[in-house]
């Protein structure tokens, strides 16, 4: 009985626990595209200048910046470079999380943007959302779970078991010595 509530509470626990991974992908997302919108306005004045002068090529505004004799323009130039390099960064990372649920995970699990995600888990506030991909990957985490713990409990109740029928199979069995009647009665 006591495993079976075990079971259920792991089950409970994983169900939780799953749910806030879909939570978790949308709150990193939305964060990435805040970024993303940041990073496009503190741009938008550079991409003006180069559409005016440089046909919208950014590398030859960030390269004219750099050939100028004036100072100020050369390290503008290593800003302008930077912002730009940091804003085509944040539009792959919107692109790799277009897709599915599956899709999202695996990028935020192998490939996220760590100063994104570190601010997600920081600032991450727990949801119970009620639509499919929350209730999928609760039921899975918790069927996990459960799995997981119901294997661990027959796993040990196996090996304790096994070396309890070892120890007896070993241990001497203590007899005393048996008095034929002849025996007994001459004493």
């Amino acid at each position: 009985m006591l495993r079976a509530y075990l079971r259920l509470v792991v089950f409970a626990v994983g169900l939780l626990a799953g749910v806030q991974v879909p939570g978790f992908i949308d709150q990193y997302a939305k964060r990435v595209s805040a970024h993303y919108l940041e990073a496009s306005r503190d741009f938008a004045g550079f991409q003006r200048t180069a559409d005016q002068y440089f046909n919208g090529d950014v590398a030859a505004l960030i390269a004219h910046h750099r050939a100028s004799p004036d100072a100020v323009f050369r390290d503008e130039a290593r800003s302008i470079s930077a912002l730009h390099e940091r804003l085509q960064l944040l539009a792959a990372e919107l692109r790799a999380l277009e897709g599915g649920l599956i899709a999202r995970l695996t990028h935020v699990v192998l490939r996220p943007d760590r100063e994104i995600l570190h601010e997600t888990a920081a600032a991450y506030s727990y949801t119970v959302p009620l639509n499919g991909d929350a209730i999928l990957c609760g039921v899975s985490a918790g069927l996990l779970g459960a799995l997981l713990v119901e294997m661990l409990l027959v796993g040990l109740f196996r090996v304790a078991s096994g070396a309890f029928v070892r120890s007896a199979a070993v241990a001497p069995v203590r007899t005393e010595p048996r008095l034929s009647m002849h025996s007994q009665r001459h004493r």
